[in-house]
């Protein structure tokens, strides 16, 4: 069996590291993976990306012109909508390549919408957000019309009903069959979403975890993990972090209230901040808790290493599928806090491996960092059922037993003509 993923990057992004471990799982496996993308960053061998000089001058044009039509909107300025409308380079690849069957991942600014359609093999595709049935934005947040048919779209700020959102929707609404087409969510919310959708409600759709080298997300010992990051050995140390902390999706400024209120009980001589991600929040050295900025870190060890170094890590997102952050976090023995939100509880056990507030309740968040860090022996048992849960739920090798399962199952059925 020869499997092709598809995405936009390789390591570049949580969708796409979740889809790169899925090749490494699925190769470890003995399936003949392959993975092509249209930015590559890693030096794998077995990652494939475009080559010839006019293929990578239209790739380096690529997010340009396809956003193009954004420019007519007053609002989404965060880089969270995508119309796919430029068309791509992707058949004279699956020529060469030949695979039996293609597995889509996030494919925004990648993959025209109308391509899927021409693809003549079995599709399987994994959502890593909500953007394949909606009119074009990522995540929907207090938005329900990708439930009918888009238009008027809040994040763009239109009133009309004929706006981008709606031909987008169209335009999905029109190709994408479910014939040939099953999806995948790493999450059980976002398979309840995809469900309720106009465009993918009629479409088989099936839960698959994402997954992750448990052997290299492991429980490392805490004072070396601090010592080797200049990290303090006497304070208790809460960590953020994320692809993009600044984007209001991912709630920093509601941990920041959380804080506020720890530092009003008269926490901030015991507890300190760390943070990793692309970009620093402007207001984090302003909340009374001493802060380690750490930056964007993107290798497995460094990431492990951060992980173990911490007490507890928080993950205050709006909306959200099943974060990687959450996942390896967990991995390493340290539990994890977030809103009761999106695919959160298929990681976190409250009060087992973490706590889950209320959502969006900044007085709940509060509390939950208070529990779990208050009790020393209480922390030790959240430490060890972190660990459990990845191991019994998410490792790698476990993931890509399930996609080989399903492909194997769709081929058959493919031949059969079921």
């Amino acid at each position: 069996m020869k499997s092709l993923i598809l995405s936009t990057f390789d390591i570049n992004g949580g969708a796409a590291r979740a889809a790169y471990r899925l090749h490494q799982g699925l190769r470890q496996i003995n399936i003949d993976s392959q993975m092509l993308v249209q930015y590559k960053t890693s030096s794998d061998r077995t990652v494939m990306s475009y080559q010839n000089k006019l293929e990578k001058l239209l790739n380096q044009m690529r997010p340009t012109l396809d956003n193009l039509p954004l420019k007519f909107y007053a609002g989404n300025h965060d880089e969270s909508f995508s119309p796919q409308w430029f068309p791509d380079l992707i058949q004279p690849k699956l020529k060469s390549l030949s695979p039996d069957i293609i597995n889509i991942h996030w494919a925004c600014g990648y993959l025209q919408i109308e391509s899927v359609a021409r693809f003549t093999q079995p599709v399987v595709w994994t959502l890593h957000d909500m953007s394949v049935f909606t009119g074009g934005c990522y995540y929907s947040l207090d938005c329900d019309r990708y439930l009918n048919s888009c238009g008027a779209c809040v994040q763009l700020q239109s009133q009309k009903q004929q706006d981008l959102s709606r031909w987008v929707w169209q335009r999905k609404a029109k190709t994408w069959q479910p014939q040939n087409c099953t999806i995948v969510t790493p999450s059980m919310w976002l398979a309840d979403c995809a469900k309720k959708s106009s465009l993918l409600r009629d479409f088989r759709i099936e839960v698959i975890p994402n997954g992750l080298d448990i052997q290299r997300y492991k429980p490392l010992n805490r004072e070396i993990a601090r010592e080797w990051l200049n990290l303090p050995q006497d304070k208790q140390l809460v960590l953020f972090g994320a692809a993009a902390t600044n984007h209001p999706r991912k709630g920093f400024n509601l941990l920041l209230s959380a804080l506020e209120k720890l530092v009003q009980a008269g926490y901030q001589d015991n507890i300190e901040l760390v943070i990793f991600g692309s970009s620093s929040p402007d207001n984090a050295k302003n909340i009374g808790f001493k802060c380690h900025d750490l930056g964007n870190l993107n290798d497995d060890i460094t990431l492990a290493l951060v992980y173990a170094a911490a007490d507890v890590f928080i993950a205050p997102s709006v909306q959200d599928n099943l974060p990687n952050t959450v996942m390896e976090s967990l991995s390493c023995g340290t539990p994890c806090i977030a809103f009761n939100i999106g695919g959160m509880s298929d990681m976190i056990e409250h009060q087992q491996n973490g706590y889950l507030a209320q959502p969006l309740e900044i007085e709940s968040l509060a509390r939950g960092i208070v529990w779990v860090l208050s009790d020393g022996d209480r922390l030790q048992k959240l430490r060890q059922r972190a660990r459990e849960k990845v191991e019994q739920e998410f490792s790698q090798d476990l993931q890509a037993q399930r996609y080989s399962n399903l492909f194997r199952e769709i081929l058959i059925n493919s031949e059969s003509g079921i």
